[in-house]
């Protein structure tokens, strides 16, 4: 029963907390490609979620709910602190003398995170968004939460939820429309427009590259 897992999440009971890692790792996963575009960093994500989970444990109160809002809420918050430590690491990085370029294999892995061109491009317009309708968009239209659940996982209003979710929803389908545009101008062109962090080409790009590589 849910009732009784979180009390034992509560408790600190080791086996309550396997079985909550193997219900809700594929959803704090989603959540955070869908937040950062970018595999390797979701990986890392869902890892400092469950840890802070079990650091908060003593927060989880009792009740039939289910624990993936508190879940996300915690994945939320992880997103905004590894986003600050990105950006601070690659403010330090580009007082770096840049490297020597070496081959990049992420292609393999990269390309598991969008199939089609309208996935990509959402995801691209998404990244635009002001954080606050970001995290409203991902939790209420891609994990499906009403806006009480919502409000309740970013610890905010429900009207602050309602409004930000009505800006976000307005601003993506623009935002999605002119990528998609610009998606289109830069195929006709001929020109190979650069991945998004953590995304690959589509079957087209990489159809030209080996083409290209091979008449070398």
């Amino acid at each position: 029963m849910e009732n009784s897992l979180r009390a034992r999440v509560r408790a600190g009971d080791p086996d309550a907390f396997r079985h909550l890692f193997d219900e809700h790792a594929g959803v704090v996963h989603r959540h955070a490609v869908r937040m950062t575009g970018n595999w390797g960093t979701a990986d890392d994500i869902v890892s400092l979620t469950f840890l802070e989970a079990w650091r908060l444990r003593e927060r989880v109160l009792p009740g039939d709910d289910s624990l993936r809002p508190w879940l996300l809420g915690i994945a939320t918050n992880v997103t905004r602190n590894t986003a600050r430590a990105a950006r601070r690491h690659q403010a330090a990085l580009s007082r770096i003398p840049p490297p020597d370029p070496v081959p990049d294999f992420a292609d393999e892995v990269t390309r598991r995170l969008a199939d089609s061109e309208e996935l990509a491009a959402a995801q691209r317009a998404l990244s635009t968004m002001r954080r606050g309708e970001r995290e409203v968009f991902t939790l209420c239209v891609w994990e499906g939460l009403d806006a009480a659940t919502a409000a309740e996982a970013l610890g905010v209003a429900v009207g602050t939820v309602r409004a930000r979710l009505s800006r976000a929803r307005k601003r993506l389908r623009k935002l999605t429309e002119l990528e998609l545009r610009r998606e289109s101008a830069t195929l006709n062109s001929g020109v190979q427009r650069p991945a998004a962090a953590g995304q690959s080409p589509d079957s087209r790009h990489r159809a030209a590259r080996s083409t290209q590589e091979t008449k070398r």
